[in-house]
């Protein structure tokens, strides 16, 4: 074992800067061997190129617990990229059957009808709010029970369960921050209480997804497509919410040139997506034969980790990598990953984002940092990176 390898996820100067290593590595070593938080070993990818060929090419496949395969996260159980999660999820030709079924409620056009009941939860959201005084932790207070609402509302879990989906949502998450037995009790009171959902969804439909589901799919199957969604539908856009609203507050003339113009949200929101600098863990595969990436062959039997952050600073894809362009368009980051494998949640996600950005500008003009952004806390020891609060004042 080289005990001198870089330890992996790099940490960050602030919450809204990214890692050194990133430009380093991809100036002078863009197919990298790290140390994962496991103490496994695996192969860091952080140019554009490559991420984006790694990401599209399905011999680099997601068999996290084949035989020889780093472990991601410091649990044995790997959490979201575990054995036991693996074995929910379908693979190979099952997993496009799974993609084909479960897509087909995030086209855009359906997500574009969901987007007002979004914009009603937001403004429930901005009322509690308001109705306290400054300062408030939009982190808390917006930016998580948003898409958990939507979510929640998308599966047909009742509303008063929805706390009860953001802390299983983080343990399944943990690199560090739970321990096995904390990762196993809350894996198994979800897994107990979807179970009890479907079963009560069978003999009484709803006008929900996993009721429309049922007739396609396993219980198994369907317990872990909510799980997926869960993660894939809640955290990432959580986070998201934050840190977005947070780049745009750190410098403000970007807050106020969407007040002037807001037909630039949706690019703004794409331009955030490409410039966040602590997007989290990043995206494992697992190769079973020899493949050429970036001039070098990576062996059989590797686990390569691609950073889609890393890949979105590199200025050969973007021009003025470095800086936040609202206006940038085309915008082919890979946020969303890219290939086969991409969010299937992409269209909800970039809808729950628009919405929530416009509620705030229309609601909240005034909406300004409490603290310096050099300052804001991030969230340490999850899969997926962000920011533990967010305090502003309007």
């Amino acid at each position: 074992m080289d005990a001198d390898l870089p330890e992996y996820p790099f940490p960050q100067p602030a919450a809204l800067e990214p890692p050194p290593e990133w430009d380093a590595l991809r100036a002078g070593c863009p197919v990298s061997h790290v140390r994962l938080s496991s103490g496994d070993e695996a192969l860091l990818l952080t140019r554009y190129a490559d991420v984006r060929q790694v990401l599209s090419d399905p011999r680099f496949t997601r068999l996290l617990d084949a035989d020889g395969a780093a472990r991601v996260t410091a649990q044995e159980s790997g959490g979201v990229f575990g054995a036991e999660q693996a074995s929910r999820t379908p693979m190979g030709e099952a997993h496009q059957r799974w993609r084909k079924l479960v897509g087909r409620y995030f086209t855009a056009k359906r997500m574009s009808a969901m987007q007002p009941r979004i914009a009603a939860m937001a403004n429930q959201l901005i009322d509690d709010i308001v109705a306290k005084p400054p300062p408030a932790d939009l982190v808390q207070s917006f930016g998580f029970p948003l898409p958990v609402w939507v979510i929640c509302d998308l599966l047909g879990v009742p509303d008063a369960d929805r706390d009860r989906f953001s802390y299983w949502s983080d343990t399944m998450l943990s690199l560090t921050r739970y321990t096995q037995k904390e990762i196993d009790a809350a894996q198994l009171e979800f897994g107990e209480y979807l179970w009890r959902l479907i079963e009560a969804k069978t003999a009484s439909p709803g006008e929900d997804l996993l009721s429309d589901l049922i007739e396609e799919f396993s219980t198994i199957e369907l317990i872990g497509t909510a799980q997926g969604l869960l993660i894939a539908g809640h955290e990432t856009t959580a986070n998201m919410i934050g840190k977005m609203v947070a780049m745009l507050l750190a410098d403000r003339s970007r807050w106020e040139s969407l007040l002037d113009d807001p037909s630039l949200i949706r690019t703004a929101v794409e331009e955030a997506l490409r410039f966040d600098a602590n997007p989290g863990f990043g995206m494992p595969r697992y190769i079973t034969e020899d493949i050429e990436v970036g001039g070098v062959t990576l062996a059989a039997g590797t686990t390569v980790i691609s950073s889609m952050g890393s890949a979105n600073r590199d200025e050969s894809a973007f021009p003025g990598a470095d800086g936040m362009d609202l206006n940038r368009s085309p915008n082919p980051h890979l946020a969303f990953g890219a290939g086969p494998h991409s969010c299937i949640g992409q269209a909800l996600a970039r809808t729950e984002l628009q919405t929530a950005l416009t509620a705030l500008l229309d609601r909240l003009p005034g909406l300004r940092l409490a603290q310096a952004a050099a300052d804001l806390p991030r969230r340490e020891g999850l899969i997926i990176g962000g920011l533990e609060k967010l305090m502003v004042t309007w």
